[in-house]
């Protein structure tokens, strides 16, 4: 089989074929079928994430893809079974050995190109803005990079939620996206000023934050007494450092939020938020955005495309 493999941090990952894997204990074996892209594949390439593989290793941290063969003790998924799954890496293969445990069950009548943009994404906001956040109902939510990856997915739950949902994305056509994807009101924040337009709105109540740096200093500033900054991610580069006085005069929460943190010390909540999702996934409550899918080959053109920010929503790989 061909997959992409990563040998050393910093460095391009190359296009390689190896022997097909033979599921372990408590593993299945699927050949993927597609293969989500993430900004966080570019931090693991690069070997700043907050988890470190050993090398080498395989990018790709969500896929799907059917399964053909059972590792020893494990029942079901029975071969033939689609399914989608969070992997941390190995996705960029045409096939990978994987805990049958992380299985989820891909919804008929959905593409396995929209079940590989459908864990990361959905599970982050879903669970960001339910149980760190406390979204309400009738509150506003802020959301920054608001036409990425996770970005788009917190419009659409936070709608969901009957949240007032202003996205801040930069450029005409990455608003528009998101307006599509339910907000109420969009900045262009290369042609307005965050703080001023936010504030103009009657400021917000959360702020979700993938951006970080500048971006995030001003959203703090939108906030109402008592509002919770959601700190996702550092899609600017810039760690954001926060003024606390600043937190101490309007009552303000800074909430960390890591979603493939439950995985290890949460599994039941991370596994609770993805069943809620892949009933929404079912009946179209949702539907992830793709912007580009790209074949196996050319899968550095897709994370080029991240790394760019010149992607709306998710990239997707298709392998077979």
């Amino acid at each position: 089989m061909l997959h992409w493999v990563v040998r050393e941090f910093g460095a391009d990952p190359v296009l390689a074929e190896a022997p097909l894997p033979v599921p372990g204990p408590g593993e299945v074996r699927v050949r993927i079928a597609a293969c989500g892209l993430n900004f966080a594949d570019l931090l693991l390439i690069r070997g700043t994430y907050q988890e470190r593989p050993a090398l080498p290793f395989v990018p790709g941290m969500e896929l799907a893809g059917t399964v053909e063969a059972l590792g020893p003790g494990v029942t079901a998924p029975a071969p033939g079974s689609r399914v989608m799954l969070f992997v941390g890496s190995g996705g960029l293969a045409e096939a990978g050995c994987f805990p049958a445990g992380r299985c989820l069950p891909v919804p008929d009548g959905v593409a396995f190109e929209t079940a590989a943009a459908f864990q990361v994404a959905y599970g982050t906001s879903h669970l960001a803005l339910t149980r760190r956040a406390r979204l309400r109902a009738g509150e506003t939510l802020l959301v920054l990079g608001a036409a990425g990856g996770v970005g788009l997915t917190a419009v659409e739950i936070g709608c969901r939620l009957g949240a007032r949902v202003i996205a801040a994305a930069r450029g005409a056509d990455r608003v528009a996206v998101a307006r599509q994807a339910g907000a109420h009101h969009a900045i262009d924040t290369t042609a307005a000023d965050l703080r001023t337009a936010v504030r103009a709105l009657g400021g917000a109540d959360v702020v979700y934050d993938p951006v970080g740096g500048a971006a995030a200093a001003e959203a703090l500033r939108t906030l109402r007494p008592e509002g919770r900054h959601l700190v996702i991610g550092f899609a600017s580069g810039e760690v954001t450092q926060f003024a606390a006085n600043h937190l101490l005069v309007k009552n303000l929460d800074v909430v960390g939020f890591y979603w493939g943190g439950y995985a290890g010390f949460l599994p039941e909540v991370l596994g609770t938020s993805l069943a809620t999702l892949s009933g929404w996934l079912a009946d179209g409550t949702i539907r992830p955005h793709v912007s580009h899918v790209v074949p196996l080959a050319r899968a550095p053109e897709g994370l080029a495309l991240l790394a760019g920010r010149r992607a709306t929503g998710k990239v997707v790989v298709r392998i077979a």
